[in-house]
């Protein structure tokens, strides 16, 4: 991770024992008040939409929305877009419903470990605590025209009592803070104009925003530093809206100015030349897309502009993800971390569909929408209420077209067919990776996930699940014997990173093909390597690969297909080694994890041989 990783963790961890980081962030701080309610109403900073009543979105009575509205006046929240857990219509929001754990809000964040086997998974906690919840209440109160202020002011205020500033778990992250800052403030400019917002209210409000954004503008080099991924992007970008929204704030005017500039150079850092992203995930991606469009929507409606490789980056962004997006559903292949997270939940559609998100920036681009869908494109009807038709964004984007695409500083190949998709990881790091995964083939037919990528399934459970999910097992490459393609070290830490040696995507007249070296397995020998050769037959949901690997360990290599168990009796798959002779499948028992905290048995099927090569043919009947 580099000197200054190293240097800031060291630095951190001493501050925190010694209860300087106490010091830096006190508790119960006097209430002070920043700004009067009717100055607000009147005079406050632009936004996506002035107030409920200016809000000219179509009206759709969507049976999914009013299910889940229902649903959540029972008291049922869903966790991670896919756990329902009956937390009653009082939570106290410190305890994990999961396991009953209830943390202490008696002491100080700095005090709350992030793991611990008596607590659970934080997450649980922190999960409702982001208040996405809040936009199922108010697209019900929209589109349904059912007042549902008192439900949400209820919310926040319970949570401001229960959650002492700078106390017990909810106040431990701040990326969490910083999605609870920009949730509230979606709900205060919804519900403007209505009675239920008072002034002492919204004095109690503006309070917790004002000590929130202080915690994260003086822990905000542990993001830049010690974590460097989403956690940044959201962070930095609440500094510089934080400043932008609230500039009655003290400090409001360093806030934007330094959260604009650290932004900036984290989106220069994190999302590569060529559109993908440095934590090697499809989820995590989208959160960035999430992040750039209240950016980029925000700034033009303030008149203000980001440097240049912002609106680059955000473009090529939006070209990598469409193209790996299945017109069908919108749903992408689950690769790298997922833990579930959707901030900004304006649509109806299932987490796996990124087409609404997708929409939302096409738009700022293009001032058209990408998908025309009802469904798809409700999200950017959020976002475009106060934008002007009259100016345009920097530059347009252009869907990318084509069979054959590549991006190699992310490490993804792409075979795009009319009804077949496969993707192709082939890649080297200079960012920490996720999963074990080089080489990892990824097959789709007709918008349906065939060979796919096992998921994550949970960052705090047994390390038997963290290794499977995260290694290489899960995914349809090779091993050696037993062993994963890197040394797994503890949490989210892979020690002898694996690394691409070449990468290319060819066409002849009968076939795509990819070839791939990478060097890998660097416990065993400090010169393996593994070269896969793919070809697609065109026209034809027929693949053949070959893998090789070059080693002197004794070990049998051993190739996996984890396989939809849908498509088990439709896919033939034989296989043979380097002398010809046929290899029997070994059908396991795998497992699958299409959503954060959920898990499944699914089959399959590993050749194994003690020779150097496997080749194998994939048809679909």
């Amino acid at each position: 991770m580099g000197w200054r990783y190293f240097r800031f963790r060291l630095g951190y961890e001493v501050r925190s024992r010694l209860g300087w980081l106490r010091r830096k962030f006190p508790v119960d701080p006097p209430e002070k008040q920043f700004a009067t309610l009717k100055k607000w109403q009147e005079d406050s900073p632009a936004f996506f939409f002035t107030s409920r009543e200016s809000l000219s979105i179509s009206k759709i009575r969507d049976q999914r929305l009013k299910q889940d509205y229902e649903a959540y006046c029972q008291g049922i929240l869903r966790y991670f877009n896919a756990l329902d857990y009956q937390i009653g219509t009082d939570y106290d929001w410190v305890t994990n419903p999961s396991n009953g754990y209830r943390y202490d809000v008696r002491k100080h964040w700095t005090e709350i470990p992030d793991f611990s086997p008596a607590a659970g998974d934080i997450k649980m906690v922190w999960e409702k605590s982001r208040f996405s919840f809040l936009y199922t209440i108010i697209r019900y109160d929209y589109h349904f025209g059912k007042n549902c202020a008192d439900r949400v002011f209820g919310e926040i205020d319970s949570w401001i009592a229960a959650n002492p500033i700078n106390r017990g778990p909810n106040w431990r992250c701040s990326q969490e803070i910083s999605l609870r800052v920009l949730n509230w403030t979606f709900a205060l400019y919804y519900y403007r104009n209505d009675p239920e917002l008072t002034e002492i209210r919204f004095n109690r409000i503006i309070h917790l925003i004002y000590w929130q954004l202080k915690h994260v503008a003086a822990n905000i080099n542990f993001s830049r530093i010690a974590v460097r991924n989403n956690h940044a992007l959201t962070e930095t970008l609440m500094l510089y809206l934080g400043g932008l929204l609230f500039p009655f704030f003290p400090e409001a005017k360093g806030w934007k100015k330094r959260g604009k500039a650290w932004f900036e150079t984290e989106i220069a850092y994190q999302i590569y030349e060529d559109g993908t992203f440095l934590q090697f995930s499809h989820n995590y991606h989208r959160v960035a897309i999430q992040l750039l469009t209240w950016a980029l929507y925000l700034a033009e409606l303030h008149r203000e502009r980001w440097v240049d490789v912002v609106y680059a980056r955000a473009a090529r962004s939006l070209e990598y993800l469409c193209a790996c997006t299945r017109s069908e559903n919108g749903h992408l292949p689950n690769y790298g971390g997922n833990d579930g997270a959707l901030f900004f939940p304006l649509s109806s559609a299932g987490y796996r569909d990124y087409r609404p998100q997708l929409n939302a920036i096409y738009y700022y681009f293009n001032r058209e929408m990408l998908y025309r869908t009802t469904e798809a494109s409700e999200e950017a009807g959020w976002y475009i209420q106060n934008l002007s038709a009259t100016d345009r964004s920097p530059q347009s984007v252009t869907c990318l077209q084509g069979s054959m695409l590549w991006f190699p500083q992310g490490g993804c190949y792409l075979i795009s067919e009319p009804e077949t998709f496969s993707f192709i990881k082939c890649g080297s790091y200079r960012d920490r990776p996720a999963h074990a995964d080089n080489l990892h083939l990824d097959i789709w037919f007709r918008g349906q996930n065939v060979l796919r990528d096992a998921g994550s399934y949970h960052y705090n459970t047994d390390e038997k699940w963290i290794r499977y999910f995260n290694g290489t097992r899960s995914h349809n490459t090779v091993t050696l014997g037993n062993h994963d393609q890197m040394l797994k070290g503890p949490r989210f830490i892979w020690f002898n990173w694996s690394e691409a040696l070449s990468a290319e995507l060819e066409e002849t007249e009968t076939a795509y093909a990819f070839k791939g070296r990478i060097r890998a397995f660097g416990e065993l020998g400090t010169d393996i390597i593994h070269a896969r050769l793919v070809e697609k037959e065109k026209g034809q949901p027929y693949w053949k690969i070959k893998d090789q690997v070059q080693h002197q360990t004794g070990l049998p290599i051993r190739q996996y297909w984890n396989i939809a168990p849908e498509f088990l009796d439709r896919l033939e798959i034989t296989a043979q080694d380097e002398e010809g002779n046929p290899l029997i499948p070994l059908q396991e028992v795998g497992y699958y994890s299409g959503f954060y905290g959920v898990k499944e048995e699914s089959p399959v099927i590993v050749f194994e041989t003690t020779t150097r090569t496997i080749q194998t043919q994939l048809i679909l009947i």
